[in-house]
């Protein structure tokens, strides 16, 4: 299974129009569901939409440390993704948010926009090794990094706790 290595940070909500002028940025609309899973394994089904195309996706992660995990994600159809979805984790709501995906020269920020939060957003950059060093991101202000507060993880962010609390 690959090994996904990614940084996570609180930031400022940004400005979408800035962020809509970059360079090869992209939005995507997410709604993804935490399925009931063994202990040790993160599940979801993710549908993400760009424009008028859907796309559906798998993904079970096992937690290496804070900022990596082995991640298997796969494309699945809507009907596998109907099947997956009789699995829904009841104890967690489906998270909705935006996704600006940024590329930064090599590699990409993904910025995520939820309703519950008017003033500040996520962004995560994915990393080649947890030794390599975060770009800046342009018309984003960092206001601390969140990686390794369980908090901040979309799976925790699902859970039925006040969303302001954070």
């Amino acid at each position: 299974m690959p090994i996904e290595t990614e940084r996570k940070y609180l930031i400022a909500y940004p400005d979408t129009d800035a962020l809509s002028r970059m360079a090869g940025a992209r939005r995507i609309v997410i709604r993804q569901t935490y399925l009931t899973a063994q202990p040790s394994v993160t599940a979801r089904v993710r549908r993400a939409q760009e424009g008028d195309e859907v796309r559906w996706y798998y993904t079970e992660k096992r937690r290496i440390s804070s900022a990596s995990a082995y991640e298997d994600e796969r494309e699945i159809t809507p009907e596998e993704a109907d099947r997956l979805l009789m699995r829904a984790d009841p104890a967690l709501s489906p998270i909705e948010k935006i996704r600006w995906h940024v590329p930064i020269g090599m590699l990409a920020a993904e910025i995520d926009l939820y309703p519950f939060w008017r003033d500040r957003a996520v962004m995560e950059i994915e990393l080649p090794d947890e030794t390599c060093e975060v770009p800046e991101v342009p018309f984003v202000t960092v206001l601390r990094d969140v990686t390794d507060d369980p908090r901040y993880k979309n799976r925790a962010l699902a859970r039925a706790i006040p969303h302001d609390a954070l």
